[in-house]
């Protein structure tokens, strides 16, 4: 997730329908009017892989592998969580970690308030963005750390190439006595969760990845019950629900970032990717900006919809 363009965005409008997903003028009947309107790419990172959203402190969050080559499971000490501003430009290239933490290879990023959850290979980060203090938590089991969500006071973790979900509780554990508690809520259902997404109607929106295979769309209910949304599409990564319903998801097969519903399946909106991966979306008075990390590219892409 993130990149260049023209700023013109109204904060307190997007603090207030961050959660809604969509632009205050855009309703949910017109979503799907929603088409690229400019495309802009900014360079200079190494390896990013996730971008969060902050409206409140106007600012966007990149996740960086650092180091040379694309090793994302090595533990070499390189990432680092870079902060930029709605425009793209970079406010401070290592915000994140503090001297004496250290981080490997940063992946999914999800902001709440003013908590950073970020997820890195076998344990989970949670950090204030005020102060910056963070606390780290292992994941007993887990392969691969890739996407962190938040619904309620439940943290979630994907792990697609153990083909496991973990559930943390509770969520915000920065200040929490004694250790959270961790449980895998999925496990070998062929799903291999990579991005995550609380739905409007409660149940945790999740798509798959695997090196050579596809996997599709899927949903876990509040009671634990996994339901196939789509086929077997894509080798996906990103995950973001608007208001109609519809998603917005990036694939590495197609290198593209689509548009997808049960009703009119998958309409790319841009494509050109080698890698797209975890984006963040940021409402706008006339639209969408979509911020869109491109991990071996080392790029990140700026995404306006609008109509």
């Amino acid at each position: 997730m993130s990149r260049g363009m023209t700023a013109g965005l109204i904060l307190s409008a997007c603090m207030a329908v961050i959660a809604a997903g969509i632009a205050p003028a855009a309703s949910a009947a017109d979503t799907n009017k929603l088409r690229v309107i400019s495309d802009q790419a900014v360079t200079g990172f190494a390896f990013p892989e996730s971008v969060g959203c902050d409206p409140a402190g106007k600012a966007l969050y990149v996740s960086q592998f650092g180091g040379a080559e694309l090793k994302p499971a090595e533990k070499d000490g390189k990432g680092r969580i870079s902060k930029l501003s709605l425009d793209g430009k970079v406010v401070e290239e290592q915000f994140l970690p503090t001297p004496g933490e250290i981080l490997n290879k940063p992946k999914g990023i999800w902001i709440r308030g003013n908590r950073l959850w970020v997820t890195d290979i076998d344990v989970v980060w949670i950090f204030d963005l005020k102060t910056r203090k963070g606390r780290k938590l292992e994941l007993p089991g887990i392969k691969f750390a890739n996407d962190p969500a938040v619904r309620g006071n439940v943290l979630y973790v994907s792990d697609n190439r153990a083909d496991q979900l973990y559930r943390i509780e509770p969520a915000d554990f920065l200040n929490a006595k004694g250790e959270p508690k961790v449980s895998v809520v999925l496990s070998g259902k062929s799903v291999q969760p990579n991005g995550l997404y609380p739905a409007k109607d409660g149940s945790l929106l999740l798509v798959g990845f695997m090196p050579k295979e596809t996997r599709g769309i899927y949903s876990l209910s509040a009671r634990g019950e996994l339901k196939e949304l789509s086929k077997a599409i894509g080798r996906l990564d990103g995950l973001y629900q608007m208001n109609d319903g519809t998603l917005l998801v990036t694939d590495w097969n197609s290198g593209s970032l689509f548009r997808w519903s049960a009703r009119q399946g998958v309409e790319t909106l841009a494509s050109g990717f080698k890698g797209p991966a975890d984006f963040c979306v940021v409402p706008e008075a006339k639209g969408l900006l979509v911020v869109v990390p491109d991990l071996p590219k080392s790029e990140l892409r700026m995404i306006r919809l609008g109509r």
